[in-house]
């Protein structure tokens, strides 16, 4: 990944799931294989000082407190995920109405208020939401770096061609961490 730590900001996107709907068990298993490189990413974020900022499904809560979805998604499947990859009162943590991590949310606000013209993207579901929401920082003109380690989807398939389309199309770094 080459980028520059005073311009970068991380978007973790929809890490906090509770993995219930057809397909979830697909999504969970593969979001399990990524968990070590979200942490790795996390830590490289904290080390360097980078904004980490959470944007999450709300689950009909429409309560930007990271703590009242936790509480909604945990269950037994969830909750080992959850754990390892929970926002901290320093991170930033907005909700999404849809599948954009940019669509009615003030994430592109921030990252103008916080003076970032560069993400590292990563989270679930990597054909829907990291998708949508790559193609809109695309929009903005932010560039991107989309670690491959750190991003899953129900199907390897769509994954891997949810990442063809943003290295190509977007310009997107899909260097792994």
């Amino acid at each position: 990944m080459d980028f520059s730590p005073t311009n970068t900001a991380v978007v973790f996107v929809d890490l906090i799931n509770d993995f219930q709907f057809d397909g979830g068990d697909d999504l969970l298993y593969n979001t399990k294989q990524i968990i070590p490189n979200i942490i790795k990413l996390r830590s490289f974020a904290k080390e360097n000082n980078l904004p980490i900022i959470y944007v999450n499904d709300h689950y009909g809560l429409w309560q930007a407190d990271f703590s009242k979805v936790i509480d909604y998604c945990s269950n037994e499947k969830s909750r080992e995920i959850i754990e390892q990859v929970k926002p901290d009162d320093n991170d930033y943590f907005l909700i999404k109405p849809q599948h954009s991590a940019f669509f009615q949310t003030p994430l592109h606000s921030l990252l103008i208020e916080l003076e970032k013209n560069h993400i590292i993207l990563a989270g679930i579901a990597g054909d829907i939401c990291i998708l949508f929401s790559a193609k809109d920082a695309y929009m903005y003109k932010i560039k991107m770096s989309i670690p491959k380690n750190c991003m899953a989807s129900e199907q390897k398939e769509n994954n891997n061609y949810a990442l063809y389309l943003m290295e190509s199309v977007m310009d997107a770094d899909i260097s792994p961490v």
